[in-house]
């Protein structure tokens, strides 16, 4: 299978592309910067008739403007809107011409973040809290149009290639004997190497439609995540439970309920991920934190 994969050069991309690679498939690789196949700008409309003679048998559209605060900006909306939105709109254009599969990743800030239900993957109950949910609901609505679509929304995604949460916890930790985290936001863990195995196996299926993907070991939050990382990374530094209005450094609205439900993927014969402990601990050893 020929596979286009939209933002290679990032956490998730990079991971995608060994996973496809792995199994014999053919990727092609594409983004705005980086030893890539193709240097694509997906904004612009031309794109659409650089994909179509590239003719790939399936699209994993992980591109994304992911920065949540900056999307808050008033200088950067435009452009936010033009990734999330815009080039969303141009591959699938691409992909309805081509009749190929396409996969899109989403995020849980398509919900509002109220109450303590999971999410379900086929609820419609959007209610975007900031900028950058409101333009990947967007580019959903986009998506759906297609007949095959496959629509994954993860949460708290960590990857080697890139920053993240666990890195920057970490080298605050080794500067800091104390530091303040929030424990009224609930969800999981994505890891990245184990979301692109799934993404792939869905690719190689008919199964379309909406999904949520996060690794598996019950529902935390942020304050939880960060004295687990501590724990498995050796550090002694004091971790202060707060709330977000105590935190008070961020832009964008956060949603409070980040639970996805996955059942759905054991339903339609997927293998879900592993527990984020283990995810973590794969991952310290891997990135050299440990």
């Amino acid at each position: 299978m020929k596979v286009l994969v939209t933002g290679a050069n990032g956490q998730l991309g990079h991971d995608v592309v060994n996973e496809l690679r792995k199994r014999g498939h053919e990727a092609i690789t594409t983004d705005i910067i980086g030893d890539m196949d193709y240097l694509l700008d997906i904004t612009k409309e031309d794109v659409i008739d650089s994909v179509k003679k590239m003719d790939p048998d399936a699209i994993i559209h992980c591109a994304a403007w992911t920065a949540v605060d900056a999307a808050e900006d008033e200088e950067n909306k435009e452009k936010v809107y033009a990734i999330n939105v815009t080039g969303t709109k141009n591959l699938v254009k691409a992909a309805e011409y081509l009749d190929c599969k396409f996969l899109y990743l989403s995020t849980d800030y398509v919900f509002d973040g109220q109450g303590e239900e999971p999410w379900k993957p086929d609820d419609k109950s959007y209610a975007p809290l900031c900028y950058y949910g409101e333009t990947k609901l967007q580019g959903e609505r986009e998506v759906r149009q297609l007949e095959k679509f496959f629509i994954v929304r993860i949460a708290w995604v960590f990857g080697l290639n890139g920053k993240n949460f666990i890195k920057t916890m970490i080298n605050v930790g080794k500067t800091h004997d104390e530091v303040r985290v929030v424990n009224d936001q609930i969800g999981t863990p994505t890891y990245t190497f184990d979301l692109a195995r799934l993404l792939v196996d869905m690719i190689e299926t008919e199964k379309y439609g909406y999904y949520h993907a996060t690794n598996e070991g019950g529902y935390i939050s942020w304050y939880d995540f960060c004295v687990e990382i501590y724990r498995q990374a050796g550090l002694t530094t004091k971790v202060i439970p707060v709330t977000t209005l105590e935190y008070g450094l961020s832009k964008a609205k956060r949603p409070f309920n980040s639970r996805l439900d996955k059942s759905k993927l054991s339903e339609n014969g997927f293998e879900r991920l592993p527990e984020w402990k283990d995810a973590l601990g794969r991952y310290l050893q891997e990135s050299g934190l440990k």
